[in-house]
């Protein structure tokens, strides 16, 4: 199913350029400064090393990378189909659901929580969409056909599909066009190549994907995720001052958790810092946002404080609020989110006890947590 070409380029790549630097090089001598000195008549420096090493490294992360996507892609196809063909349609059905049912447990007790009745469905649906195992692209992980299948027409998926492996779209890219509606600008666009260039600086494409950032490999590998996994190192500086703001405001917050994992259908959502208010008894959801703040970004939270509201509020409980942060170098934003029809609840009974927003923009100065990172 893969050719590893891509792959194997890298790598050869990588090895001549680590050849040519080093073909006419004389011999270095390491000092106790840690720096490599070089022989006169030698160019060999530190940088070019570091390049050359590195490129080893990229190169392996990108090998383990698609051959882990390459393994599930194939075994949840499989999986998918020996399920169809046990239980053909009647996956609804009463032996149906027994089978799923059966199937998950005993997996879910071996290989992890990977395999729950939501997950092998979509594995099943992974076969029905795609029947034709030899048509299944090696360049596509398992979160790129995820996010296929909940495309409903077989020619709109296909295009995207097409285009996601000529234009190298990660997974989050491609997610990305399909909720922008890309299919549907390109074709009404008269500047087409515009609408495709604007990808790459909205949701810009990572030199390589890491492994352990993916939540459905991780799932597969039955490892435990990380809080710090999903965050750059800016992103947590301003997390972990954002928590340690909240807690020493003195307005009720207790902490509740950082990069609260949560699943709905199948999908992996995250949300930055959960904090419970014992003045107003209710849950605290913030997620924090570097650049500009999009629809889709308040959209989510949206969803977030449904989904709490109707999973994890207690008896007693008030409406969860969320607070969307969107650092930026020129102002800091800050949305508020409250489930529907109770916005008019904020102002006379959360607002009291809420961080204000000029007391949120002074706190996130994103200039400041640059300027600190660099020292």
């Amino acid at each position: 199913m893969t050719s590893g070409f891509s792959l194997k380029t890298d790598a050869i790549y990588g090895r001549i350029y680590f050849e040519f630097l080093c073909e006419n090089k004389r011999m270095v001598k390491e000092m106790s400064n840690d720096q490599i000195v070089i022989n006169e008549g030698g160019l060999l420096t530190n940088q070019e090393t570091y390049d050359a090493v590195r490129g080893y490294v990229v190169a392996a992360q990108k090998q383990v990378n698609a051959a882990v996507n390459s393994a599930m892609v194939t075994a949840y196809w499989n999986i998918g189909k020996q399920i169809y063909e046990a239980c053909g349609e009647s996956e609804r059905a009463a032996y149906g659901k027994q089978l799923l049912s059966y199937l998950a447990d005993k997996l879910t007790e071996e290989f992890g929580k990977g395999f729950t009745v939501r997950n092998l469905q979509m594995m099943r649906q992974f076969y029905l969409t795609f029947p034709n195992a030899n048509a299944l692209r090696s360049e596509l992980s398992w979160t790129h056909y995820r996010s296929l299948m909940r495309v409903e027409e077989e020619a709109v998926r296909r295009f995207y599909l097409e285009e996601a492996v000529k234009c190298g779209w990660s997974s989050r890219q491609l997610d990305r066009q399909i909720n922008s509606f890309y299919y549907q600008r390109i074709l009404a666009s008269k500047d087409k190549d515009s609408v495709a260039a604007e990808i790459d600086t909205l949701e810009p494409r990572p030199e390589y994907e890491k492994i352990i950032k993916d939540p459905y490999v991780l799932e597969f590998l039955n490892l435990p995720a990380n809080e710090h996994f999903y965050e750059s190192d800016l992103e947590q500086a301003l997390i972990d001052h954002l928590q340690k703001f909240l807690l020493e405001l003195g307005r009720g917050y207790s902490f509740v958790a950082r990069q609260k994992h949560f699943n709905v259908d199948g999908r992996h959502f995250y949300i930055d810092l959960v904090f419970y208010n014992y003045i107003l008894k209710c849950f605290v959801l913030i997620d924090l946002k570097i650049g500009d703040l999009t629809h889709q970004d308040i959209g989510q939270m949206q969803m977030y404080v449904n989904y709490y509201t109707r999973q994890m509020m207690n008896e007693g409980d008030n409406p969860p609020i969320g607070i969307v942060l969107c650092a930026d170098k020129s102002d800091t934003l800050v949305e508020y989110t409250l489930p529907e029809d109770n916005k008019q609840i904020f102002a006379a009974k959360y607002l009291p006890y809420m961080p204000t927003k000029d007391e949120l923009r002074r706190e996130l100065n994103l200039e400041e947590f640059e300027k600190e990172g660099k020292r």
